[in-house]
């Protein structure tokens, strides 16, 4: 598997964000962010995950964009977009993260709960559920 930063002009990368919008039914069509920096995880030359990620100010990052085609799911693919935008975010000096996903999507959030997110509480009149992880860069 090859992980890589791709534009968010990328023909694959905007695939599958709608491929992530259509499950979810948000129907939206995917308007890149020049304030966000993505990942595309892709295996014999196809693209399967993705991720983006952006600092919100503060010394904090928003996780967000993340999804893993149905049939990739279960191999670790996700846990490794999550590892690597925590990695750049805390390069960048953002050592907080923050997420909204939806309520529905158990195996999201039950990714992010086993890989250290804890809750918080979601804006007023958002039907999201928040997490939030602060980062520990290692010291040498």
């Amino acid at each position: 598997m090859l992980i890589e930063s791709r534009s968010a002009l990328d023909p694959e990368l905007a695939a599958l964000v709608t491929a992530q919008q259509g499950e979810l039914r948000e129907g939206a069509a995917f308007t890149p962010d020049d304030d966000s920096a993505y990942l595309v995880a892709a295996i014999d030359g196809r693209a399967v995950a993705c991720a983006g990620w952006r600092a919100l100010g503060g010394g904090v990052a928003e996780l967000r964009r993340m999804y893993v085609r149905p049939a990739f799911r279960g191999r670790g693919i996700g846990r490794q977009l999550v590892c690597w935008v925590e990695e750049e975010a805390l390069a960048a000096g953002c050592p907080i993260i923050r997420l909204a996903t939806n309520p529905l999507l158990e195996a999201a959030i039950g990714l992010y709960l086993s890989s250290g997110y804890r809750p918080i509480p979601a804006p007023a009149g958002s039907e999201r559920v928040c997490f939030e992880k602060r980062l520990v860069a290692l010291v040498q």
